[in-house]
């Protein structure tokens, strides 16, 4: 069973930054902040079962994953306290509630949520690692395509 639940964190890990147009991250005080958002019918079917994830066109997964840099290492994967909000293009505010996922060495977190075709959200995190002193601040851009 461990061995499955293992591949399959893989699989959502591999899974989301190669389906996003681009890996997005933003560098900051001491830490890289992942962030990638995808329509769920592109999650294979074990891994949204797994997660308790509908795959959907026209429902979005927000991944965030937050690393301390360490120089000469891919950094170390941390706790932290993440609040985000998507804003619409017409300035409705979503907030968005992401659950901690920590499998092994990884840990990230995730939210889903519905998406309208061709909808554009700016996403806002304002993310206070485990360790860290103070938030730290990370945004994007995504826009989604339902039909």
């Amino acid at each position: 069973m461990k061995s499955l639940k293992n591949a399959l964190s893989l699989a959502l890990l591999l899974v989301l930054p190669l389906a996003a147009l681009a890996e997005n991250s933003t560098h900051t005080g001491g830490y890289t902040i992942h962030h990638n958002a995808l329509t769920t019918d592109n999650l294979p079917i074990q891994v949204a079962n797994a997660y308790g994830i509908q795959r959907s066109k026209s429902r979005a997964l927000l991944n965030v994953s937050v690393i301390h840099d360490q120089p000469g290492t891919t950094g170390t994967p941390v706790h932290a306290q993440i609040r985000t909000v998507a804003r619409t293009l017409y300035g409705q505010i979503r907030p968005i509630e992401l659950h901690e996922v920590v499998e092994d060495d990884a840990i990230y977190y995730i939210a889903d949520f519905p998406v309208a075709h061709r909808e554009i959200l700016q996403f806002e995190f304002e993310v206070l690692p485990a360790d860290g002193r103070y938030p730290l601040r990370a945004n994007m851009r995504q826009e989604f395509f339902t039909d």
